[in-house]
């Protein structure tokens, strides 16, 4: 399984070097690169004008120094990645849509409902919560090492505070 590079955020805009300033809005991203997904943090005039390629991004604030840690993502932004990832290959790309699903089912937005297998697959059915639609995921098999690593990465990546 390939590690995410997760950089702390330096609360300096990735695209053109400027400061993000306490209070300021600005655009967190995941971004491929050579050793997968990264966090890269934009300005709001970077990102507007620039409109930098990436995977998937948010809006949010940089928090005041003293202002207790923020989740930056919602479960719906969460519910929104799990489709954005739907129809992935890349393994990475697999194991990171599975962790999600995992992160939904303990906040009660997703619902197992059944499995079936594809030749070496192995397809969880879920239920989405409040709703009749449902959701399809490919169970990687991840080790508990692998998972708890996955989540930890995910954490630093989507709950990630900018120190200054």
């Amino acid at each position: 399984m390939d590690e995410w590079e997760v950089n702390k955020p330096l609360g300096q805009c990735c695209g053109c070097g400027r400061k993000i300033e306490s209070g300021e809005e600005y655009f967190a991203a995941l971004v491929e690169g050579g050793q997968g997904l990264q966090r890269k943090d934009f300005c709001a005039d970077y990102w507007l004008t620039e409109k930098p390629d990436v995977f998937c991004y948010w809006k949010t604030k940089l928090p005041e120094p003293n202002q207790k840690k923020q989740i930056f993502v919602d479960d719906e932004m969460l519910m929104a990645f799990l489709e954005q990832l739907s129809n992935e290959t890349e393994q990475e790309k697999i194991n990171f849509r599975f962790v999600l699903t995992l992160i939904l089912m303990r906040k009660r937005r997703l619902k197992y409902d059944t499995t079936r297998v594809e030749g070496d697959k192995e397809i969880w059915r879920l239920r989405i919560a409040a709703s009749k639609e449902f959701v399809e995921v490919v169970n990687p098999h991840l080790s508990e090492e692998q998972t708890e690593q996955l989540s930890s990465q995910m954490n630093q990546i989507l709950h990630s505070d900018l120190q200054q």
